[in-house]
């Protein structure tokens, strides 16, 4: 590497001058070793995991699959089926979910 294009720390000079050099310490936790392994949005989905958050499309996959157990007549299955529709265009593709009948009830509550 040439003397001309050596690598300078900027900051690190900057706080020297400053003569502050002392008063900055690590506070926080260090990274995990496999943070650098993920992208920006894998570490937010691991984030936010591990801070308890649900998509809105996951809380109401568990609110309909509580009225598919519950279900007994038409009108409840027809509540079930719009909160599908809702679900269906919240969510990925891969996690889209058929709409209930009195006729695959059954089937429905072993999926859900």
């Amino acid at each position: 590497m040439d003397k001309d294009r050596e690598y300078r720390d900027f900051i690190g000079e900057m706080i020297e001058a400053s003569g502050k050099k002392d008063e900055f310490k690590g506070n926080g936790k260090p990274l995990p070793k496999d943070y650098m392994k993920r992208d920006v949005f894998q570490n937010f989905q691991k984030t936010a995991k591990d801070a308890g958050f649900l998509p809105p499309w996951l809380k109401l996959q568990k609110e309909i699959s509580l009225l598919v157990h519950a279900a007994e007549t038409e009108s409840d299955i027809e509540a079930i089926n719009k909160k599908i529709r809702k679900h269906n265009g919240m969510c990925p593709a891969p996690m889209q979910k058929r709409l209930v009948t009195l006729n695959n009830l059954e089937k429905a509550k072993e999926i859900w």
